[in-house]
């Protein structure tokens, strides 16, 4: 018997996953079924984070430092990162513009008493950071040891040391062909270690939307009703409709083509909530369905990961303006740009790791003069929100990829893939 092909492996994985989850939320929580469950849902679950993030390092240096070395062998690099950064601001700054134009329409918060929240904001301590004290935690980042930063899964240091590895390859010029060429087969066999993880994808995707969905706490989700419907409604707008149309309008590949090509990524990401466990999956989705040209989709997809979270910077605005009105503060227009700025930074420096956007929102709080405690009262609900944003942001990576490939190569790598 042929078992059918890993996309729909996947999204068989993925229905069954929130069907088990929702069946374990009407039973009895200490029930013997559900513990069992739970228990092998963190053991298959967990193996298949491990995995990815085993690979994810050895992926990232390798596709960058190749794909810069390549790019810049035929004199293309400097468009690449310029749309890259480009595309990456332009797409973010439109996220949080649909995330404040809905919330000021919407008001959510207006109505409801902090004092509710009283107890969860007394059991959470906020670590406080200002904006320089951030930019400072930021930079620090950025120049580690490289040994350190493989070791600690640093992703944001190994880019910054694949860029210059990349910039020396190009330097060194005939001098580096062995090391070039050995890395260039390095990251062939990392592909092909990817592939291998993919076999096991649909176990671990289910997994963890078992463990996710059994363990929300329904009843917050109901007091939050009006919040959480604002950030998915308007997340759901960015996903299905602004970052779609922009890759039609500079691709002309259709929203059915593209979410075929790239559906392991993106349930790959709702069930990890993390771009940079996602990436592996990312980078293969864009090269392999998609037709993204090799060197672009090694410099563009793991530099997304790092910096461009559309998903992320959409939240914290829309919780910024719904912790404003829970507190019965109205922010004027100048605050109002204030957050619409640092949502934007802080979401480029938050982790691709899950709930990443948390630690970051102290600051743009903070920005603004609102309470810094008051996103204990985004914790019961924050898991479940953080699938989705990180989909869209692995999506606003694809759709990247795929549009700095098209504007700096005059023909698609792959026509039949143009819509």
């Amino acid at each position: 018997m042929k078992l059918p092909g890993l996309n729909l492996q996947i999204l068989l994985a993925a229905v069954i996953g929130l069907a088990t989850g929702l069946l374990f939320q009407m039973l009895e929580p200490d029930s013997r079924t559900v513990a069992v469950g739970l228990y092998a849902s963190n053991i298959v679950g967990g193996v298949f984070i491990d995995l990815l993030k085993m690979i994810l390092i050895p992926l990232v240096f390798t596709s960058i430092a190749v794909g810069i070395a390549n790019l810049q062998g035929h004199g293309q690099m400097g468009r690449v990162w310029k749309l890259a950064l480009a595309y990456f601001v332009l797409t973010m700054m439109i996220a949080v513009f649909i995330a404040m134009v809905f919330s000021n329409i919407f008001k959510p918060g207006e109505g409801m008493h902090i004092a509710m929240f009283a107890g969860a904001m007394d059991q959470f301590h906020a670590e406080q950071m200002t904006l320089p004290q951030f930019f400072a935690q930021f930079l620090g980042r950025l120049f580690v040891n490289p040994f350190a930063a493989f070791a600690q899964n640093n992703v944001l240091a190994v880019v910054v040391f694949a860029l210059i590895v990349g910039i020396a390859l190009v330097m060194g010029g005939e001098r580096y062909r062995q090391i070039h060429q050995l890395l260039q087969e390095f990251l062939e066999l990392n592909m092909r270690i990817v592939g291998w993880v993919m076999v096991i994808a649909p176990l671990g995707i289910m997994a963890l939307l078992i463990k996710l969905t059994a363990t929300q706490d329904l009843a917050m989700f109901a007091t939050l009703g009006k919040f959480i419907a604002i950030v998915l409604g308007t997340t759901m707008l960015h996903g299905l409709l602004v970052l779609p149309l922009l890759l039609y309008l500079f691709t002309g590949m259709t929203p059915l083509t593209f979410f075929r090509g790239s559906r392991e990524a993106l349930i790959t990401a709702l069930a990890t909530s993390s771009s940079a466990a996602t990436l592996p999956v990312t980078l293969r989705c864009v090269e392999e369905n998609l037709g993204v040209k090799r060197d672009v989709a090694g410099f563009v997809a793991p530099l997304g990961a790092t910096i461009n979270m559309d998903g992320t910077a959409l939240y914290e605005a829309a919780a910024a303006l719904f912790i404003a009105n829970l507190v019965g503060i109205e922010l004027n227009l100048i605050q109002q740009m204030v957050v619409f700025l640092t949502a934007m930074i802080a979401a480029m420096g938050a982790p691709g790791i899950p709930s990443a956007g948390m630690v970051t929102m102290v600051m743009v709080l903070q920005a603004v003069g609102l309470p810094a405690e008051a996103i204990a009262i985004l914790l019961p609900i924050d898991r479940a929100l953080d699938t989705f944003r990180t989909a869209v942001n692995v999506e606003g990576d694809m759709v990247g990829s795929l549009i700095v490939d098209r504007l700096v190569n005059v023909e698609p790598v792959n026509p039949e893939l143009a819509g």
